[in-house]
């Protein structure tokens, strides 16, 4: 929500009010005094007008999770352990994933209450680039190779992926890195050469490796300078 629509929408101020407070520069907004009413805010943001608390909001909360395999990437399902299920924190139905991965599929996954930053972390439109190690059933060319980097064309969709590159590691193994996270999109790009995939593992999303000291199932918080690697721009004045 704009900030100053959060600010019309308190009983004590009207328009013309919420439009002088933004030009004095009487609001802060998690520490920042703020002028731009177009500003976003959120459920956890903390709002002050002069020192007092108009909204307290909610700690925001990042994990880093070592997803296992046969582990549904949902928050509840009825037949199988959900990626929720192995986080042992409070309050954690607030919670939400940012970047699923298939049941089968391991490695790094986020899991945030910041709807905010999760979306900056997975739009396409961010290119935010995420690694995957690949394993297949038959060999993998160097075909393969130039035939990712032009893009693979999905007829369901009616639309090429976007470029990606990949490192050959050995005869059926290589390491894939795309911008995009559509719907099992690494299998349907080797599908193309009817290569079936026995084992993918994602190892990073843009700057942010997998903890090497993460076993499968286990989790921890994100620190404050990795938060702040995907942190969106914010406007301000």
């Amino acid at each position: 929500m704009r900030v100053d629509r959060f600010l019309s929408n308190l009983p004590q101020f009207n328009r013309q009010q919420v439009r002088l407070l933004l030009i004095e520069k009487r609001i802060q907004v998690d520490g920042q005094v703020i002028a731009d009413p177009r500003h976003e805010i959120r459920a956890f943001s903390r709002i002050e007008l002069d020192g007092q608390v108009l909204q307290a909001g909610k700690p925001a909360r990042y994990f880093m999770l070592h997803k296992p395999p046969g582990c549904v990437s949902a928050t509840r399902d009825p037949q199988h352990p959900t990626v929720l299920d192995l986080l042992d924190e409070p309050d954690k139905d607030e919670l939400h994933i940012a970047g699923r991965l298939d049941f089968n599929t391991s490695g790094l996954m986020l899991i945030t209450n910041d709807g905010h930053w999760s979306r900056h972390v997975t739009q396409p439109q961010t290119k935010m680039p995420k690694v995957y190690y690949v394993e297949t059933e038959q060999a993998i060319t160097a075909d393969y190779v130039s035939k990712f980097a032009e893009g693979v064309y999905f007829a369901f969709e009616d639309l090429t992926t976007q470029p990606a590159e990949l490192q050959l590691l050995g005869p059926c193994c290589a390491r894939l890195s795309i911008v995009e996270g559509r719907y099992h999109q690494v299998k349907r790009m080797f599908g193309h050469f009817n290569n079936k995939v026995v084992r993918l593992h994602r190892e990073s999303i843009g700057p942010l490796l997998l903890d090497s000291q993460l076993a499968p199932g286990e989790y921890r918080p994100l620190s404050e300078q990795e938060i702040q690697q995907f942190q969106p721009p914010r406007l301000c004045l």
